[in-house]
């Protein structure tokens, strides 16, 4: 399956005065940046020590990107259950104290300001007590989706509405988008990648639901991944080591104090050794949560235990126009990239494996 969309949004002038600033990247606060670059350098959130949110609005944001709504009953009975295993595991399994406030009585919005604050017990405390339930929240999606009778087709669905909302919301913001599309590996490229591949397991094919995004200058790239950021994948699901990077100079972002916190190695993927030389992408991938209440019977919704989200592994393309023309060129071009592939294919499959 897949769809596109063509064509330069339109906004509102404030949307567009908003754009602007971005793109100067007068408009990223220290958050933001640090977002960027983690996304940029392919590295894991858990490695970070502080975060760096200034309010409460930008507290709940990040809780609806991960699928929670703190005003829903049933999300906030979910993010308690949560909570109190995290606080098990760091008491009881690292014998790691943890101070009352911290572990139970603080509410949801507070915990990430903690956790953006000054070096301090508290701040360290909340650091700690988020990324675990981070890890918690994520094992218990993946073990939801593997006990559910719901097709990848349904749920690779409601991705692609969400990323198309969220495509819309950059045309809303005035960014120049030139092309937006969508696809699914078909069976044929799964078996491909999977021959190429050292691991022969279909569990570490990133890329069967893919999106590409085209603005039109290169100076559009770093303001369009900070909306992205902001509207449909939360940061803290991208996934380490899967970037490739050969667009955004990461020097563009250190004028905005970023880092605090933060460390400053990449671990990027490596590049793909079938593409052309002169081949140029900014490649990243996402976990992304879904809400699946809706395909839920009654009682999987009252049984099962472990929220209502699953998550779906999406890669990303953004690139400007300039690149992505080039990258169809000659020894670029998608039909030599292939060529190589399968010629890579035949010598495994009928000759001896090389010596090392």
């Amino acid at each position: 399956m897949s769809g596109d969309s063509s064509g330069l949004g339109g906004g509102a002038s404030n949307s567009q005065s908003r754009w602007r600033r971005v793109e100067g990247l007068g408009g990223l606060t220290l958050q933001d940046t640090n977002e960027i670059q983690l996304l940029l350098r392919g590295q894991s959130v858990i490695d970070w020590h502080r975060l760096a949110y200034t309010d409460q609005a930008q507290a709940r944001s990040l809780l609806e990107l991960n699928c929670i709504d703190i005003d829903d009953p049933e999300d906030l009975a979910r993010l308690e259950e949560v909570r109190l295993q995290a606080v098990r595991y760091i008491t009881e399994v690292l014998h790691i104290r943890l101070d009352s406030r911290i572990a139970s009585e603080l509410p949801w919005l507070e915990l990430p300001l903690i956790a953006s604050g000054k070096s301090s017990s508290a701040q360290r405390q909340a650091c700690m007590l988020l990324k675990v339930m981070h890890i918690i929240y994520h094992l218990d999606a993946r073990e939801l989706r593997t006990s559910l009778a719901i097709s990848d087709n349904q749920i690779f669905s409601l991705v692609e509405e969400s990323v198309t909302l969220m495509i819309d919301a950059l045309r809303t913001a005035g960014v120049p988008v030139v092309e937006f599309s969508w696809s699914r590996k078909t069976k044929e490229s799964l078996i491909t990648k999977m021959l190429v591949k050292r691991e022969t397991n279909a569990a570490r094919v990133f890329d069967r639901l893919r999106f590409r995004l085209i603005v039109r200058e290169p100076r559009d790239l770093v303001p369009a991944l900070h909306i992205m950021l902001r509207r449909c994948i939360p940061f803290n699901y991208l996934v380490p080591g899967q970037t490739v990077n050969s667009l955004v100079d990461l020097d563009t972002l250190t004028t905005t104090g970023a880092e605090e916190g933060v460390p400053g190695a990449e671990d990027g993927a490596e590049t793909n050794e079938f593409s052309g030389a002169g081949f140029k992408i900014l490649n990243f991938i996402a976990d992304l949560p879904v809400r699946v209440g809706d395909l839920l019977s009654a009682d999987e919704r009252q049984t099962q235990g472990r929220g209502n989200v699953v998550f779906v592994l999406a890669e990303f393309q953004v690139l400007d126009r300039r690149t992505a023309e080039s990258n169809e060129q000659g020894e670029n071009s998608h039909v030599q990239y292939k060529h190589r592939q399968h010629q890579h294919v035949r010598v495994r499959l009928l000759r001896e494996p090389r010596q090392q």
